[in-house]
């Protein structure tokens, strides 16, 4: 085992990467494993949250790379050297040409833990950057805090460092001139993320940056300030439309403009989240034949319908949380998707009491009964308290009707949830799979209907029929199965 050669070991480890204890401990091994182990740990060191002393040691090691060159410049421009390192050692390996994943929200981390005097930020900063950005490193990722401004595609040796940059995070109000820049350097993006980005009439950078690329498959617009600029969204989704045949995810939040989703006749995966007004324009008889996870936010159930009517049955996933101002109807839309997914494992569903009696006669019962695959459910809920949900009706429905395949819920209510109901509930739910529970209120529990919840739950959970659950508000949701 100690013998193996490196390739040998290389797929060792891979196969353990996301296991940090376990990679940790083969540096210790013997000098063929560490070396090997070594580049792995140091792809990515900042891809989970580290403590504070971790974080530390891990800039102080950084910091220890700094050349001779770089530390004459920091000397030179009056900057006291011990804030840097009390003491020059290199490092046995040099770390930073391992690193693949270049976050720069940590980069300016690094620079203002040192408590730097804020006119000597700009010469650090430029040097610990040239540690990153050189001819001896290859970034496959690049992430961009909120306000970051500094013209990096400037920086020499840029065009070799950023030639393979597979993956592009922009949070924030990014310089057009960067993104511009950036495009005549990295033309092998394939995930392309805008995050909390700001619709101006000059999209210049973003265009030429999605239109410098030779094979986008994955693009995300999170967020946006300032309402929606058509103009804006108008010239983003032509510039996507030319890679109709490679985009397989799409996540965008304005309603379309143009007829993009026409021409993206490959997308695996569609997400789209609007803000002010619901999305009606060239929606009808949209066709995704391959379509397998949908995520709606504000749209017509009439258009979802549609939508879902022309997806061929590869449907795996369907998350409907907030229906358009148009209409609501429940029965054409889960009636769409019993008829139409099969092959459906995941399913997030908004609720109202428009016909809720027959709802839950028919066309629920419909859809349980079809959709044999399905594993996970999400109810959530919309009633007032003229019209309180029937929680007990939905509870026996799912009783009586769920495939065997189902036992993973979250319900999201307004109102609680009686006590009863769930006790019958969890009583019809015997010699089934175990439930993986999630129990979420919009508004705050006293301490007294809390405890209720929990006695009940881990009632349950010592009887079997309960796994595991989680009771609270939204804002925060301690189990995730999906």
């Amino acid at each position: 085992m100690l013998d193996l050669n490196k390739d040998v070991i290389f797929l060792i480890l891979e196969e353990l990467k996301d296991d940090k204890k376990s990679i940790y401990s083969c540096l210790f091994v013997n000098r063929n494993w560490c070396e090997t182990t070594v580049p792995i740990l140091w792809k990515n060191p900042v891809r989970t949250p580290l403590t504070k002393k971790a974080e530390s040691k891990l800039i102080n090691v950084i910091l220890l790379h700094l050349s001779e060159e770089s530390r004459d410049v920091l000397k030179n421009q009056g900057i006291n050297t011990n804030i840097i390192t009390k003491t020059y050692q290199r490092p046995i390996f040099n770390y930073i040409n391992f690193w693949k994943y270049l976050n720069l929200h940590f980069i300016e981390r690094i620079i203002f833990s040192k408590n730097m005097e804020k006119f000597n930020v700009h010469i650090i900063r430029n040097e610990i950057l040239k540690l990153f950005i050189n001819r001896n490193t290859r970034i496959i990722s690049l992430y961009f805090p909120q306000n970051f401004d500094y013209q990096l595609h400037h920086i020499p040796g840029v065009e070799y460092c950023f030639s393979e940059l597979e993956s592009f995070h922009c949070n924030g109000f990014i310089d057009q001139n960067i993104l511009e820049g950036l495009s005549k350097i990295c033309k092998s993006i394939k995930k392309l993320v805008f995050d909390k980005y700001y619709c101006t009439n000059n999209s210049s950078g973003i265009v030429k940056l999605i239109e410098a690329q030779k094979s986008l498959n994955n693009v995300s617009f999170i967020y946006h300030y300032a309402g929606i600029n058509e103009s804006f969204s108008k010239s983003l989704e032509e510039s996507l439309i030319k890679y109709a045949d490679t985009i397989q995810y799409l996540r965008i939040c304005w309603k379309p403009i143009t007829r993009i989703l026409s021409y993206l006749v490959n997308l695996l995966s569609f997400e789209i989240i609007i803000s002010k007004s619901s999305w009606k324009n060239h929606s009808e008889n949209l066709s995704l034949p391959i379509l397998k996870f949908l995520k709606a936010h504000k749209v017509s159930s009439k258009i979802l319908a549609n939508l879902i009517e022309n997806t061929k049955g590869h449907l795996s996933e369907i998350s409907i949380y907030f229906y358009g101002i148009d209409s609501i109807d429940n029965k054409r839309l889960i009636k769409a998707i019993y008829k139409n997914c099969q092959n459906l494992r995941y399913l997030h569903l908004l609720l109202v009491n428009n016909n809720i009696n027959s709802l839950f006669s028919t066309e629920f019962k419909n859809l349980l009964i079809n959709c044999q695959f399905l594993s996970g459910l999400v109810i959530e809920t919309i009633s007032d308290y003229n019209n309180v949900f029937r929680w007990d009706k939905l509870f026996e429905m799912l009783t009586k009707s769920s495939p065997i395949s189902l036992f993973k819920f979250k319900f999201y209510s307004f109102m609680a949830i009686k006590l009863e109901s769930l006790k019958l509930f969890f009583d019809n739910w015997k010699n089934r799979n175990p439930l993986l529970l999630n129990l979420t209120y919009y508004r705050s529990m006293n301490k007294e209907e809390k405890q209720q919840l929990e006695d009940l739950n881990e009632k349950y959970k010592a009887k079997g029929i309960i796994k595991k659950y989680f009771i609270g508000t939204t804002g925060r949701n301690d189990l995730e199965w999906v």
